[in-house]
């Protein structure tokens, strides 16, 4: 990857803190004013023109990848804006570009999903390319029903609620690196275990968002359980199976991220039933959540892949690691209502990405030392 395109990337994640806290140093706003520019320049605009990039696998952005990456930002803005026809045209075009490059990568007719000698990496690849194309082209159609035909009206059909979507396909991604890292097998076990976790999540993910739609507490807090069962069966068999390179300390932190957000999901469905429940009771808590899933579990990914070719690198991972933590658990959720707190959270935000992209490669012996 480019240094041009590295620092554009650490622009965009940037950028996309640094909206998540805008509010507090703009006064009469809100935090919702900014919420879709957080959400899209992390998720869209870096996140899935790093999975374009990574599945064309050139030496650079092809001119497919700088078109969608132009049209996502435009998109980003049109949608803050609340421009809703033409931020409507450009996702039915981000998606057409996305599936472009599925189709070019594997096939049209994602067969190899019920194939059982396809390997579950290459399963999850094609999946969050699929997630991506899918989520443009429903979020197109809810801005086509919520704006102009209204033939549909749920509480939760939103625009909002179908862009936090966009976060799937880097979790997708993120699998399909970890299962790539898995050598060997627990016995005859193995692939049925590998194949039933891409089921489950790929499935248990859409059905919980159906939940969601509709309001069914119940079977969200069964789904989310039954997630959260099947990321610890995926870390149980990354542990036991990953090859032993620098990448497995990203990765496996990263794995601890998504059990993270898996519990506090479940803590916070579990609240919606209590009778003191309210979204202010439970702010900090949701904040938590969503922090550790987007620049947690998601960065996790994202940063293995974006240096795929130059690992190891020169860099403590202990020490990386731990402050990616301090800051995606603590300093990012209080920042969102504390000055000091969000300074703090940005600071040590651009030290991790800045050494996550931009620290330089070392011989295998000094990696080892």
């Amino acid at each position: 990857m480019s240094i041009r395109l590295r620092l554009l990337l650490m622009g965009l994640m940037v950028g996309a803190l640094f909206f998540g806290f805008l509010h507090l140093f703009i006064s009469g706003s809100s935090l919702q004013n900014y919420e879709r520019l957080h959400i899209f320049l992390f998720n869209l605009c870096s996140g899935g023109t790093i999975l374009i990039f990574y599945t064309e696998n050139q030496n650079k952005l092809s001119s497919k990848g700088v078109i969608f990456l132009s049209l996502a930002i435009a998109y980003a803005l049109l949608a803050f804006l609340e421009h809703y026809l033409p931020a409507m045209i450009i996702a039915f075009i981000l998606a057409i570009i996305v599936d472009s490059v599925r189709i070019h990568k594997f096939s049209l007719f994602p067969s190899a999903f019920f194939n059982s000698q396809t390997p579950v990496a290459e399963k999850f690849h094609q999946a969050a390319l699929l997630c991506l194309s899918c989520g443009l082209m429903i979020s197109g159609l809810v801005i086509l029903n919520n704006k102009f035909l209204m033939l549909v009206s749920l509480p939760k059909l939103k625009l909002d609620t179908f862009f936090l979507g966009f976060s799937f396909p880097l979790s997708l991604i993120t699998m399909s690196v970890i299962f790539s890292f898995m050598q060997g097998g627990i016995g005859k076990l193995s692939p049925l275990l590998k194949n039933a976790g891409f089921w489950i999540v790929n499935l248990g993910v859409i059905v919980f968002f159906l939940f969601i739609l509709f309001e069914k507490l119940i079977p969200q807090l069964f789904v989310t359980t039954l997630l959260f069962l099947c990321v610890a069966m995926i870390y149980y068999l990354y542990v036991r199976l990953g090859i032993k390179i620098q990448q497995k300390s990203f990765l496996t932190s990263g794995m601890l991220f998504l059990l993270y957000t898996a519990v506090t999901g479940i803590i916070y469905i579990a609240l919606e039933f209590s009778a003191d429940y309210s979204k202010e009771n439970t702010r900090l808590l949701l904040r938590m959540h969503s922090f550790a899933s987007l620049y947690g579990w998601n960065l996790s990914g994202l940063a293995v892949i974006c240096r795929q070719h130059d690992f190891p690198i020169k860099l403590h991972s202990a020490a990386i690691i731990s402050i990616h933590w301090i800051t995606a658990i603590l300093l990012a959720p209080l920042g969102t209502s504390s000055k000091p707190f969000a300074v703090s959270a940005l600071v040590c935000y651009v030290f991790i990405l800045y050494m996550i992209l931009f620290s330089k490669g070392v011989k295998p012996l000094e990696a080892d030392m």
